[in-house]
């Protein structure tokens, strides 16, 4: 087993005692941090950036140079799948990811290929290999995947959408047919992930990001029973430690007893739910990631800490709880206030852990 100078994050997932509340940001490498946008800038642009090992493994750094973080998480896209799957992902100044290809019968899924995670996604499992090199053990790696929905919504819609019209009209009138699609990217992110821990991710994330469009019983059809279909052929081990998975569902608090029942590790919240009431409905059956609002970056450092103080306060004492924001830090943030949030994560938290 490789050994971990900091494992507190890996701890909190299992529910282990830990020092302090371990803390990591989603989109912690991102457009907020000059550095990272020097590195952007020198690959020429984003996908070129996510496919270049070192450029990768150097944005993954960046901000645990900055940081005291407690997880590092692998820089790359949700939508590497459907670009493997030769939709033709590019992406617009201002407008966000397109396909030059989106899918839009029961002829196009019929056609798609799983991809191979070591030969169409292999640039991926390289930076996960070299960005596991260079933290030399500091803190532990997270690999990610999109969820199938979510992955679903961009390759139907053909980019992102405000209302899902187009992914919600085949839903409902061609269900064989989104149902197949969302089966074949269920066995493409299983391949994907156990790749990503094979090449040395510890921790595995499901960003499910559209989850919360859908109705109760729609989204137990479409989104949740996808992503438990992919909890159920992870590697749950390997190097002689456990890989926890965490499911992400933006505005799923509603749901989060039947995410419980997937037999994940971890529900990540977002800031639409209080932690105290999350964690009374699950209890002790999952641990939890999150949950501060991500514009609270832009408050002022005290009033940060007080937001805090008030969701540390709201789980309580013990472990089980790894601090987050409830969805990715923005690029208009300035880098010294999530540096003044992450420090409070810390000084404040040691209290509860007693």
């Amino acid at each position: 087993m490789s050994e971990l100078k900091n494992d507190r994050y890996l701890r909190a997932l299992a529910k282990q005692p830990v020092d302090k509340t371990p803390v990591w940001m989603m989109r912690q490498a991102g457009r907020y941090l000059p550095e990272y946008r020097a590195t952007r800038s020198q690959a020429g642009d984003f996908m070129s950036l996510c496919k270049n090992a070192e450029l990768a493994c150097e944005v993954t750094l960046q901000p645990l140079r900055r940081y005291p973080l407690d997880a590092a998480i692998l820089f790359s896209d949700i939508l590497t799948i459907p670009d493997a799957m030769g939709l033709g992902l590019y992406f617009e100044t201002g407008e966000g990811p397109k396909f030059e290809r989106p899918v839009t019968s029961y002829a196009d899924v019929a056609k798609i290929a799983i991809p191979d995670p070591e030969d169409e996604l292999g640039y991926v499992m390289n930076a996960v290999r070299t960005i596991r090199r260079e933290l030399k053990g500091e803190v532990p790696l997270i690999g990610f995947s999109g969820s199938p929905w979510t992955l679903a919504t961009y390759m139907v819609e053909g980019g992102s959408s405000k209302t899902f019209g187009k992914i919600k009209k085949m839903a409902f009138a061609e269900p064989k047919t989104l149902h197949l699609l969302l089966d074949k990217l269920a066995d493409s992110v299983t391949s994907y992930l156990n790749a990503q821990v094979k090449a040395g991710a510890q921790s595995l994330m499901i960003f499910d990001s559209w989850g919360g469009v859908l109705s109760p019983r729609d989204y137990e059809e479409f989104s949740l029973r996808y992503m438990h279909k992919i909890v159920d052929g992870l590697i749950r081990e390997n190097d002689g430690r456990k890989v926890p998975v965490t499911l992400f569902t933006k505005s799923g608090g509603q749901w989060i007893e039947k995410i419980a029942a997937t037999g994940c590790d971890a529900i990540g919240l977002d800031w639409t739910i209080d932690i105290a009431d999350a964690k009374r409905r699950v209890g002790d059956k999952v641990a939890l990631q999150g949950n501060m609002d991500p514009s609270m970056l832009h408050a002022s450092p005290e009033r940060i800490r007080e937001e805090v103080a008030s969701i540390l306060a709201g789980f309580g004492h013990g472990s089980g709880h790894v601090f987050n924001l409830g969805h990715g830090i923005t690029p208009d943030v300035d880098p010294e206030h999530a540096g003044a949030f992450i420090n409070a994560v810390h000084e404040l938290s040691a209290q509860y852990h007693k």
